[in-house]
């Protein structure tokens, strides 16, 4: 049986990239975008929401994302859902569902076309343990 995990999305990032080594010493980045959603209610009044994503990237596309992104930077990110669970302090379950990265283009107009795809890196976009996720 064939199955799909791929998204795709378009927003501003939200913060400052963070970047961090897994103790083997692979780089990882995460970083948030916001995307909206604009639509009109029945009684015609305009809203607005907003959906923010957790993005993380490995491997030679982390070291770009942080080298390149910066908060509200417009950028296209390619990649799957993948959602991590732990249990908290508090004894309770946390989860957590973020987006992989394959690919990350900027588009802004000095940079349109820039970017990189993990399939370029040598260890394909990073599948590493969860114990080496240092977040």
């Amino acid at each position: 049986m064939v199955s799909l995990n791929k998204v795709m999305i378009i927003g501003n990032v939200g913060g400052e990239p963070e970047m961090r080594y897994t103790p083997s010493g692979h780089p990882v980045t995460s970083f948030k975008v916001a995307t909206n959603w604009v639509y009109n209610t029945p009684e015609g009044e305009r809203k607005q929401e907003t959906e923010w994503f957790t993005v993380v990237a490995w491997n030679k596309l982390a070291e770009q994302c942080n080298q390149f992104l910066s908060k509200g930077r417009l950028v296209y990110v390619e990649g799957r859902l993948r959602t991590r669970s732990w249990e908290g302090q508090d004894n309770l379950k946390h989860y957590r569902t973020e987006v992989i990265a394959s690919r990350v283009t900027f588009l802004e107009k000095a940079n349109v076309g820039a970017g990189i795809d993990a399939r370029e890196d040598d260890n394909g976009g990073g599948e590493l343990e969860p114990e080496d996720i240092p977040f």
